[in-house]
Formats: structure tokens, sequence, C-alpha cells
């Protein structure tokens, strides 16, 4: 089993899976192995790059909190979060004045994101707004999370901004929740007409809680025992923080060049950066026995 990560591994810069990394997935197929999709986007807003290397088995999705059918649409496993945590998490992030963004499992929602706003409320960034209307996403708005009708179906609970700000939060929700999540916080994508980072040095981040039980690799490790893979027969390629997880638990874990330290750290390898087709030049070495 081959298990990517999208951004900052399999896309580009210009967020698109080159040809070199489509050839060498097509490759990888037809030796035997079978290929999942593990990343921090929801189901729809990666069917772009699931297309185009013509993905049909199951992939990880929402950070690994939902197990997905990319022909169907349909979630073969759940990784929810409980409702005291996201009322928790939701509180937090409207104290710092921050707009919740809840992640549901679409298929039972019927959309994809509930934004809670607060009674005052607060704005969405730009980020987040370009995002939503880039990946065509459904969303539902509400001013208090009261108003959620489906909180057993919430997956994840996030927020965009700068860099600083959610370092805070996020150390808070560590403080009060511990270890009963999962919480990361990375730097966002950003459409090519966006600047990253501030005046103050600052990046725009986004920052995701999820149930502890929730991480890319509790996923890849659900979607292995079905297709009976042991994880040393495991291999995993990613650049995150969030990314990890499935670095550590996998039989081979390949840093992209453009990794952060604490990927590269774990890894037992390190290939090209995602503009070099890192993926192919990792996918051939693996092919090739060199690793």
């Amino acid at each position: 089993m081959l298990a990517l990560d999208l951004d900052g591994t399999l896309l580009n810069t210009a967020g698109v899976v080159s040809r070199e990394n489509i050839d060498a997935v097509t490759r990888a197929r037809h030796a035997g192995m079978t290929i999942t999709i593990c990343t921090g986007r929801g189901l729809v807003e990666c069917q772009p790059a699931l297309e185009s290397i013509e993905q049909t088995s199951p992939v990880a999705v929402a950070g690994g909190a939902i197990v997905a059918c990319p022909r169907t649409s349909l979630t073969l496993h759940r990784f929810s979060i409980n409702l005291d945590l996201v009322t928790r998490t939701v509180r937090t992030l409207l104290d710092h004045g921050h707009p919740a963004l809840i992640l549901k499992d679409p298929i039972e929602a019927g959309y994809d994101y509930l934004v809670v706003t607060g009674d005052e409320p607060h704005p969405l960034d730009p980020v987040t707004l370009w995002w939503f209307d880039t990946m065509n996403v459904k969303v539902r708005y509400a001013r208090r999370l009261d108003e959620d009708e489906h909180p057993e179906h919430t997956v994840r609970v996030g927020a965009c901004g700068l860099s600083g700000g959610l370092g805070r939060m996020k150390q808070e929700l560590v403080d009060e929740l511990g270890e009963r999540v999962t919480i990361h916080s990375f730097p966002c994508v950003v459409a090519p007409h966006m600047t990253r980072r501030a005046s103050d040095g600052q990046t725009l981040h986004i920052l995701e809680v999820f149930d502890q039980s929730a991480t890319k690799w509790s996923a890849i490790s659900y979607l292995a025992r079905e297709a009976g893979v042991p994880p040393e027969r495991i291999a995993a390629i990613g650049d995150e923080i969030n990314d990890v997880p499935m670095l550590e638990g996998a039989g081979l874990g390949v840093a992209m060049g453009n990794a952060v330290q604490a990927v590269r750290k774990v890894a037992q390898q390190h290939t090209l950066r995602n503009d070099e087709h890192g993926v192919s030049h990792a996918i051939d070495q693996i092919l090739a026995g060199a690793w």
C-alpha cells in the first residue's frame, strides 16, 4: 500500500498533480500497489486531484477522520469528535474572535461545513471565503452551536488566521483538553493572488482539532486491515506536521524535499520537492527496490 498526502506532496505549488506524478502512480498500480490518498481536505475538496490519478479505491480525508469511497462519496468509516470537545473548542475560538469551521460527514449532514460565527457575528477571513468558493463546498451558517442539527456527525473543528493568535489558541486548547484531542496547526493553502505572510512576519495558518483517535495513521490502519496489508508493507509520503503519525507508523516513511523538520526527522527516506515531482522519484525508488 502507498499512502500519499496531497498539499505539498502529490500536488505542486500550483495545486495540481504533475504528469510525472500521474504516470508514477499508474506504474505503482501496475506493479500491484494499492494507492490511497490521505489528506487534510474533505472529500469534495480533493476531487480534482483524485480524478487526475483516476482514484477509485477508498481514501482517507479530513485529516484521517473519514474514510470514503471516491466513486460513490459514501463514508466507509468515521472518527467523530464528541459534542463536549466541540463545545469547548468552539467557545475558545469565538472568545478569540474567530468563527468556528466545523467539518461534517457530508453524507450524513447534507453539507460540508457548519460555520458558527457567534452572536456578534465574527466574519470569515478572505482565505476561507476563497477556499469555500473555489472548492465548491456546501456551507451552513449559524450564530450558536446549539443550532447544529447534526452534532454526532462532526469530525473536525478549525479556524484560519495568523500564526501568532492561532498558536495561543492551540496552547489554550492543549491545556484544557489534553490528550482527549489531536491538534494541528500549520500554514494554509492560499490563492496565487493572496499573500501568506503578514507585515509583522506572521504566516496564515489553519488550526484543526480532532478526536484523539483521528489521525492519518488511524485511517490508513483501517484501510490496511480491510485490505489485509501489514504495516511493514505500507509506504507513506508526506510533508507537513499532520503527516508525522503515518510516516512513523508505516513500514517506509518518506519525507518530501519541502517537508517540515518534524517530518524529516521521522522519515527513513527523503525525496525531491513537490515542484520537482518528488512523489514520482519516491515511487521509482520503491519499485526499483532501492527503498
